[in-house]
């Protein structure tokens, strides 16, 4: 049986620890031309609302995070260190500002890494994870158990104090 379902707003729009934890199993699917390439996403990092010091969103609402602050299901994708596009799916409520970056897909790690192999540029940036969109995540029936899932402090966030100290990055251990 070929399961594949493609996960709407209503999957996105939960607890982003939640979101994070179960994006895990699940494909990232990009169409190129009349090409799909889907790959299982194996890693992820929570951001997660106003007062999470490592989030862009902690000092409020700006022209470059006006998405985290949008509703669920919308792709938040910037530039970083001026050459690497970051990929994120926004979470949770309305103008709560929390979204969920993918770290790693099967046979890619690094956010950069995956942006550059899928071909994802700022073009992206508020637009819907949809079939439309030309990127979505589908749900293939793969259930990844909690002992499968390695939790560690999120990346690169330092800056961030306590917060960079939280447990919010998430990674499948049996794909690594």
């Amino acid at each position: 049986m070929n399961h594949r379902r493609i996960l709407d707003k209503t999957f996105f729009c939960h607890d982003t620890r939640v979101v994070a934890l179960e994006l895990l199993g699940k494909f990232l699917v990009r169409r190129i031309g009349k090409k799909e390439i889907s790959l299982m996403i194996t890693e992820t990092e929570a951001y997660d609302g106003p007062n999470d010091k490592a989030s862009h969103a902690y000092k409020g609402k700006t022209k470059r995070n006006e998405v985290m602050f949008d509703e669920s299901g919308l792709w938040y994708v910037y530039l970083v260190y001026g050459m690497y596009n970051m990929l994120n799916i926004v979470t949770g409520a309305k103008e709560y500002p929390a979204a969920v970056l993918i770290r790693g897909v099967e046979r890619v790690n690094g956010p950069g890494k995956v942006t550059k192999f899928l071909k994802i540029t700022k073009s992206f940036n508020k637009k819907k994870s949809s079939r439309e969109s030309g990127l979505w995540i589908e749900d293939r029936g793969i259930v990844v158990h909690n002992k499968e899932i390695k939790k560690t402090p999120r990346i690169g966030v330092a800056y961030a104090g306590k917060w960079a100290k939280k447990p919010y990055r998430f990674v499948y251990k049996n794909i690594l």
